[in-house]
């Protein structure tokens, strides 16, 4: 059997597909761009189909790209976007909505009368999470109520839900399988993290009927193998998480007090706490790493909900640059003696404020502001909005003062960028060889699972450094750019966390 196996990176604003081999090289890749639509303020949705299409593609470019057939992939690994959600028709296997994307807020009102009447307690408790429309089961409710008929349809069984990971594994496997993996699962509000089961009481609180709900599989499982109509050859499919988790393993982060971050539209950053389940005190969230041979493994996790999307921002909303990449060198221009912060509250506030209402906010303009002073507030927003997490995470956990971060995604390639944030952190970062972190993950779950790649200890002997950014500013100027950032947040909330 070749060691060659196959990454499926089903992204928020793009899918990839990349083959690697044993070395754990990319040899062959294909991505295409995914099409986001706004329907109302605040909305946020895909078309199902596209994403298929967009993954069956790419998939095609990659082994083409490789010049290698479907017969000689080992497996493929799927990663995706959290949280998102699809409900199909199990008949004829087409979604009866738009799938309604992790950022959607629609559902904010909801989440804000669940609060209210107590129901938070109850989902941290079973889910780790909290009551927030960035998590799957207020969405998957909303389209059972908004689409006519859907609700008896699912009670009936007749509907399936499913989060990307299942709708994918559908999708190839020719409607076969109807499967889950426990990271995703996890992300729902659905599932008890201990017991990794669709949890009766949660069910009942967001009216979810269990008959639309996929089987919850370990990460390394047989989740099933594609149709042979697809890629000419039938291929095992046999590891899956989403997309942070993914990033998790890619960076070998299997020891308790790792830590890294992914920077894409979002960022997420995810400290292993190992067999432990952490209750946050800060509101991150106590989620699940993974879950391999019927062990699973915790992690705090700070969710950022804009990252890399400031920088389109910048690109496709402000017309000041041309290419993303450009937004470190505009931001290295900026006048050291204006101090403007941008709050990218676009979708809200994630962890640790978890504020759906809020909106974003520019703050410290003057006459002197110009195309160089906002990109620095963008990419220096991301860098903030780490270090809350980070201060977060040493409140909730007993780690080293001086934790390492481990990072990847699209806005690591920028020196600028990753020296301001171990500036802001004061604390190293460390940027691997291979950013393609989260393809790396899902690729080794498969491989391990085929048995053609290493375990947990070989696959971490293989993590290789490309640059360590140490802080180089001093306390009381880091002091005084936090002091800002944070009365910016404060001028922007709309309410206050309980924390």
């Amino acid at each position: 059997m070749a060691d060659f196996v196959l990454a499926i990176d089903q992204g928020t604003t793009s899918t990839r597909a990349i083959v690697f081999d044993g070395a754990y090289r990319n040899r062959g890749s294909g991505q295409m761009e995914l099409r986001q639509h706004f329907p109302r303020p605040g909305w946020v949705e895909h078309d199902a189909n596209e994403i298929w299409r967009s993954v069956a593609q790419t998939v095609r470019n990659a082994l083409a790209d490789a010049a290698i057939t479907a017969r000689e992939v080992s497996a493929i690994g799927i990663t995706n976007q959290r949280e998102t959600v699809v409900v199909w028709d199990r008949a004829t296997g087409e979604p009866i909505h738009n799938a309604v994307v992790w950022q959607d807020r629609r559902t904010a009102g909801i989440c804000e009368r669940l609060r209210e009447e107590g129901a938070e307690a109850l989902v941290s408790e079973r889910t780790g999470l909290i009551v927030d429309p960035y998590f799957s089961a207020t969405k998957l409710a909303w389209i059972l109520d908004h689409v006519e008929g859907a609700r008896a349809r699912a009670q009936r069984g007749d509907l399936a839900f499913g989060t990307v990971d299942s709708w994918l594994v559908y999708k190839l496997t020719g409607g076969r399988r109807h499967v889950t993996c426990a990271t995703n699962a996890s992300r729902t509000m659905l599932c008890d993290i201990e017991r990794l089961e669709w949890d009766e009481d949660l069910l009942r609180l967001f009216d979810v009927p269990r008959a639309v709900l996929p089987q919850i599989l370990d990460n390394i499982a047989a989740f099933g193998e594609t149709d042979p109509s697809i890629f000419g050859a039938s291929i095992p499919i046999r590891g899956a998480a989403g997309d942070q988790q993914a990033a998790t393993l890619g960076q070998a982060c299997f020891a308790p007090g790792m830590m890294k971050a992914t920077y894409g539209t979002g960022c997420f950053a995810l400290l292993n706490t190992g067999a432990e389940r952490v209750s946050s005190r800060s509101r991150l969230l106590s989620t699940l790493a993974y879950r391999i041979d019927g062990r699973t493994t915790y992690a705090l996790e700070g969710s950022i909900f804009i990252a890399g999307a400031a920088v389109q921002w910048l690109r496709d909303g402000l017309g000041l640059i041309e290419r993303a990449e450009q937004s470190g060198q505009l931001a290295a221009e900026a006048d050291p003696e204006e101090r403007v912060y941008l709050v990218p509250a676009f979708t809200g506030l994630g962890a640790p404020w978890w504020d759906a209402q809020a909106r974003g906010s520019i703050h410290g303009l003057t006459r002197n502001t110009g195309p160089a002073e906002l990109a620095r507030a963008a990419l220096e927003a991301v860098c903030f909005q780490t270090r809350d997490l980070l201060d977060a995470m040493r409140a909730d956990w007993d780690a080293e003062k001086r934790t390492i971060l481990r990072v990847d995604g699209g806005m690591v390639a920028s020196d600028w960028t990753m020296q301001r944030l171990a500036d802001i952190l004061d604390a190293p970062v460390d940027r691997p060889i291979l950013l393609e972190s989260t393809a790396l993950g899902a690729a080794w779950l498969a491989g391990c699972g085929a048995g053609v790649w290493p375990g947990q200890e070989g696959f971490a002997a293989e993590w290789k450094l490309d640059r360590r950014f140490e802080p180089q500013i001093g306390q009381g100027e880091r002091g005084r750019l936090l002091a800002g950032w944070r009365e910016a947040v404060d001028r922007t909330l709309t309410r206050r966390p309980n924390c």
